[in-house]
């Protein structure tokens, strides 16, 4: 695997609608930065938020998720709160090539303020709007700027060693296991 640049990343997008819509420099002013960067593309978080409540006292079960536990707002900010999290989504499509793995971390300035982003890879040919999983770690209530920056996909492309051909590079993507959480358009909540 090898890490892909700026350069690679705009072709992808321009080409293939890799990310969609693209930002092809980063943009900085006034807000958390987000588009194109050296080594990756920063993502932004789009209006729409479940944030998690503890107003039932369910307990929070994977296989058996309570929508009871969230509440859905949309607007220009969010505020989570303490020790809390919130479900969001890209503003951002993706269109992953059978060739390429990403892993997403977040971004310094909210890290800074307790607030973490976690976002599992995208796998070879997922595609669609990422459901971001946002945590504010701190005892006080913490925002959230939709349309800016939350954090940063970097971009692996499997290299070819033992010369393989491109339908050989990964054995089975997502597409062909048809993964649960292909072409997602909204925020998607746990699924078995």
């Amino acid at each position: 695997m090898s890490i892909k640049s700026d350069t690679w990343i705009r072709a992808m997008a321009r080409d293939q609608k890799m990310i969609d819509p693209f930002e092809e420099s980063q943009v900085r002013e006034g807000v958390i930065s987000y588009g194109l960067s050296s080594y990756g593309y920063d993502i932004r978080v789009a209006d729409e938020f479940k944030i998690f409540t503890n107003i039932n006292t369910t307990i929070v079960d994977p296989k058996d998720f309570s929508r009871q536990s969230l509440v859905d707002f949309q607007g220009p900010v969010c505020v989570i709160p303490p020790n809390s999290f919130t479900l969001a989504r890209t503003v951002e499509y993706f269109r992953i090539p059978r060739s390429v793995l990403t892993i997403c971390v977040g971004k310094s300035t909210y890290a800074r303020c307790g607030i973490i982003v976690n976002v599992t890879p995208f796998e070879p040919e997922w595609e669609g709007h990422a459901t971001l999983e946002i945590s504010n770690t701190t005892p006080l209530p913490a925002r959230l700027y939709a349309r800016e920056g939350i954090a940063q996909v970097i971009f692996f492309e499997a290299d070819q060693l033992c010369e393989l051909e491109a339908d050989q590079l990964c054995e089975r993507s997502y597409a062909d296991k048809q993964g649960k959480y292909q072409a997602q358009q909204e925020i998607t909540l746990p699924r078995i």
